[in-house]
């Protein structure tokens, strides 16, 4: 960073999601550890008389609460390890020659590199005298701010992993001003968990965890946190959605709200309210980098999965079972026979995998998993991560327009993926002009460039096919679940169905191939 003054930053408290510039996620939900029983306490805790009262008229209140829970809430201070690049600010209008600059630069280039900090440089240029070497000056440390709050007696605390993220010290501040010196047990950067601990010496107050599976949209929710660096404020709102997915590969299911949330306030709680933590807040979506009605919290089930295998293990695992999968869509749940969109639909499975192995199929659709509804595909990511590995999942899939069981040992997620006429076109091609789609066989080396096992290309996609998706260089591997091997097989598949095409494609995607399913619906 090259912030060079001594006042505060505030750690991106909040991750930044933006039309302009979006902070990476973090991903992974987490398989449980391989013990019994969570490290941390879960309970339940009856609602203050007031929040009671009030929650019955529809008009909570939310002082008892505040008060009940609000001590266990604890402020964030780091000071992070300078960023190499510091100073560069200086340096960015210095065009041309060496940008290296300063030290690095050879000739005059260093020389104006090396005089920034001279407030005489351009005196001692201009006639031509040698400036003095003056020494380089401290760069201050890089400070920011976070929230915390306290999960067990003997001091360990959650937050964010991006609150303490290169951190060469950490200071945790409570509520009672009492000052103790934070030691990071562990970070998941996939899910932006981090347990620090301090060493009181005496027992101290700490938060019930609640069960973020029960929250429902509509439910009243308080954040606690330190915005700008204001500590102990208190917001309120309500649960916008449940498992949202914000830019982190799917693994945590995050939950959408409408509390205020602001650069200060990461790794804060978000209470229910029975005063049970149902979430850490984590992000906001915003264009100003400050609130802006949306924010996101991780739910407090995929944070405590993580916090007590770095806690017992200082390492967190994960589940897969080797399928990459796509949202179902209106158009392709019809064609293959749902009364509704849902679960999530296979676009490829990894050959040799948990999967493969089980049985799974592309166009295969995961209904549920261990009984659990997929509603959306964006939640069998975490829902698979949290199972641990060796364990047998046992999934419900949609084929051939019925559900069949199916079940898959999981394994362990590496840590860092018309009517066809060809009388009308040449030898080796074909049109199916209802649906607007051209084809031809690939030669061999096209088959070696692609790094396919498919046969028939799009070479034109047009009307219905263009507006499902399709596009030129598209290749070919099945229609409605029939293998296409060549045009004739294209041609079958075309001239068996009048209405609707479900084809899984491979795709050149960010130079990597991608199989991905497209629906074409003549409706």
């Amino acid at each position: 960073m090259s912030h060079r003054d001594m006042s505060p930053r505030l750690v991106g408290a909040v991750l930044l999601i933006s039309l302009f510039a979006a902070c990476s996620p973090r991903s992974g939900a987490a398989a449980p550890a391989d013990t019994g029983g969570s490290l941390f306490r879960m309970g339940t805790l009856g609602a203050t008389p007031a929040a009671s009262a009030a929650a019955s008229r529809g008009l909570p209140d939310f002082a008892g609460l505040v008060q009940q829970v609000g001590t266990a809430v604890v402020n964030v201070q780091v000071v992070e390890k300078p960023s190499d690049d510091q100073g560069g600010d200086d340096q960015d209008d210095q065009g041309g020659g060496d940008q290296g600059g300063g030290d690095q630069g050879g000739g005059d280039q260093g020389d104006q590199g090396g005089d920034q900090d001279n407030p005489f440089g351009n005196f001692f240029r201009h006639f031509g005298i040698p400036a003095p070497q003056l020494q380089p000056r401290n760069e201050a440390p890089v400070r920011g701010i976070g929230s915390g709050f306290i999960i067990s007696q003997n001091g360990y605390i959650l937050t964010n992993a991006h609150v303490v993220n290169n951190a060469t010290k950490v200071t945790v501040t409570l509520t009672d001003r009492r000052e103790f010196e934070a030691k990071v047990v562990g970070m998941d950067m996939r899910t932006d968990i981090a347990v620090i601990k301090i060493n009181p010496q005496a027992n101290l107050p700490v938060v019930t965890i609640g069960n973020s599976n029960t929250l429902q949209p509509g439910q009243w929710v308080l954040a606690i946190g330190s915005p700008f660096g204001f500590q102990n404020t208190v917001t309120a709102g309500i649960v916008s959605a449940t498992a949202r997915a914000v830019n982190t590969g799917g693994y945590v299911p995050f939950i959408q709200t409408d509390v205020a949330v602001n650069p200060g306030n990461s790794g804060g709680p978000l209470f229910n309210l029975q005063g049970q933590v149902v979430g850490i807040n984590s992000e906001i979506y915003s264009q100003t980098g400050a609130y802006e009605g949306i924010s996101f919290a991780i739910p407090i089930n995929v944070a405590v999965n993580v916090a007590d295998q770095l806690v017992r293990t200082g390492h967190v695992v994960r589940g897969r079972i080797g399928v990459e999968i796509q949202q179902v869509t209106a158009a392709t749940a019809e064609n293959l026979g749902l009364t509704y969109p849902r679960g999530a639909v296979v676009a490829s499975v990894e050959p040799g995998g948990p999967a493969e192995k089980a049985g799974i199929q592309p166009l295969d659709i995961i209904l549920t998993v261990n009984g659990q509804q997929v509603t959306e595909s964006d939640q069998l990511p975490s829902m698979i991560a949290e199972i641990r590995p060796g364990q047998i999942v046992h999934l419900q899939v949609w084929r051939d327009k019925q559900a069949i069981p199916v079940d898959v040992r999981v394994a362990t997620l590496a840590e860092s993926n018309e009517v066809a006429s060809a009388n009308t076109a040449p030898s080796g091609s074909a049109n199916a002009h209802n649906i607007g789609l051209t084809v031809r066989t690939l030669t061999v080396a096209e088959k070696s460039q692609l790094k396919t096992r498919g046969e028939v290309v799009i070479i034109d996609a047009t009307g219905p096919a263009a507006d499902a998706g399709l596009a030129s260089g598209d290749v070919i591997l099945s229609i409605n679940r029939l293998p296409i091997s060549d045009i004739a097989d294209f041609q079958r598949a075309i001239r068996a169905s009048h209405q609707d095409w479900t084809l899984l494609v491979q795709r050149e995607v960010n130079g990597m191939p991608q199989q991905l399913i497209f629906t074409i619906s003549l409706q």
